[in-house]
């Protein structure tokens, strides 16, 4: 299955060449999770803060589905 991913911020460097900032593809095996996907990616789970699958916040354990858009945030401080 496809999946359109894009990672924010600090994540972004583990992108793809050519793709930091933008929305890439990966194709997973069916009943791939959120989780997986993350470990795919192989981002280090302790930069990651949020996810979100088609716009809504999903747990780790979401499966997902052909065609989904994930967005996965670092945590993010401000002042």
């Amino acid at each position: 299955m496809k999946i359109d991913v894009r990672l924010y911020a600090t994540l972004a460097r583990f992108a793809p060449s050519g793709s930091s900032g933008r929305t890439f593809e990966v194709e997973l095996s069916e009943g791939s999770t959120l989780g997986d996907l993350i470990h795919f990616l192989q981002l280090p789970i302790d930069e990651v803060k949020l996810h979100f699958v088609n716009a809504v916040h999903q747990e780790l354990d979401f499966p997902l589905q052909n065609g989904d858009e994930v967005g996965i945030f670092p945590p993010i401080g401000g002042g």
